[in-house]
């Protein structure tokens, strides 16, 4: 059956960019960071497909329980954490690495009666304000993971203590605010002889002094640029989505009419249009502006009017012939997502990340 509209995974550049990554940090561990559907990408067809990765790390148990049912025994991750007992429950049962944010968290653990133990991450915030124990009750939450971690509560405890932080700003390059999380974190890490994990993308791509002993890439896995006005391919990296089309219509528009809701955009000349598959429904976003390109037939044409739920029109007037039927690249190899985006005035994560579930994922 022909699909109008698609994302196309190319698994080869996955594989490309966690290589590139351990390149870029050589004696770190790699977690790769597969929430929110693998970025758009699909969950179980990204997590098989990096399964050289040493952990996998997720946001929600949901995701989690779909990774263990598709059979993957990769350590994940849960980054998240858990809110009350059924949730632990059910992470040990889903044999689950678990971050540890706030008390509460260590108190259900200090409980817990089953059998596994739990790897904990404990997360300390330096700075980003978001998740993690403040940095003066990082010590005593230590003190009472280790104390699980070295059998004061029999089997209930966990078996490795690491430590984790999340940075702001990495994405800026120079921003002073990174070392300053770094300077918060170093003392609290004095003697404790454990491992760390720092960075992620951004830092992993432009901080070697942040990638201690793991790294936890997410963006830089799918290809895709942490930093504003660059794209994946001057970093080394390989678009792994492909968010491909078709034309569904093709029409001549009169000089001053106009195309879509709101009559956003008038032909300035006798126009040539073609109708696309695809729209704010399947992940495209209704910010994108008249102007921004598209590729059909690999030539660059711009959208035209207001992108709507499931269609967009393009201005093909300075195109060859275009037929019902032609393929459009909406982002992808040929057209990096870093650019819809920015003429969107959005970041590529929203707009991977929002790739509607209607929109079925083809391997390449």
């Amino acid at each position: 059956m022909m699909r109008l509209l698609r994302a196309r995974i190319d698994t080869a550049a996955l594989r490309a960019n966690l290589a590139q990554v351990r390149r870029q940090a050589p004696l770190a561990k790699v977690m790769a960071v597969i929430k929110a559907n693998a970025y758009g990408h699909g969950l179980v067809p990204v997590a098989m497909a990096l399964h050289e990765a040493d952990a996998l790390a997720v946001a929600r148990i949901e995701e989690a329980a779909t990774l263990r049912s598709a059979g993957m025994t990769t350590p994940i991750v849960l980054l998240e954490g858990v809110i009350n007992a059924g949730q632990l429950a059910e992470a040990a049962q889903l044999q689950l690495e678990l971050v540890v944010h706030e008390p509460g968290q260590i108190a259900l653990l200090e409980e817990f009666r089953g059998p596994y133990r739990f790897p904990v991450w404990l997360k300390v915030d330096t700075g980003m304000n978001r998740l993690g124990v403040r940095t003066d009750e990082f010590r005593p939450a230590w003190e009472r993971l280790a104390a699980l971690s070295q059998g004061s509560r029999g089997s209930r405890g966990a078996p490795m203590l690491r430590v984790m932080t999340h940075l702001s700003c990495a994405d800026e390059r120079g921003n002073e605010a990174t070392d300053e999380q770094l300077a918060r974190l170093s003392p609290l890490l004095q003697g404790l002889h454990t491992e760390v994990s720092v960075a992620n993308s951004a830092a992993i791509l432009s901080r070697p002094d942040t990638h201690a002993q793991w790294v936890r890439p997410g963006l830089a896995l799918y290809g895709a640029a942490p930093f504003p006005g660059e794209t994946g391919a001057t970093l080394g990296l390989r678009p792994v989505m492909s968010l491909l089309s078709t034309v569904i219509a093709t029409r001549t528009v009169p000089r001053g009419e106009s195309v879509g809701y709101g009559a956003t955009w008038r032909a300035a000349r006798a126009s040539r249009l073609a109708i696309v598959a695809g729209g704010y429904g399947d992940g495209l976003l209704r910010s994108v502006p008249s102007g921004s390109p598209v590729l059909i037939g690999g030539r660059s044409a711009p959208l035209v009017g207001r992108v709507s739920m499931d269609m967009s029109a393009v201005d093909i007037t300075d195109l060859p012939p275009v037929q019902v039927g032609d393929q459009v690249e909406l982002w992808g190899r040929n057209l990096p997502v870093e650019q819809v985006a920015a003429a969107a005035g959005s970041i590529p994560y929203e707009l991977l990340c929002g790739v509607s579930q209607r929109v079925p994922i083809e391997l390449a």
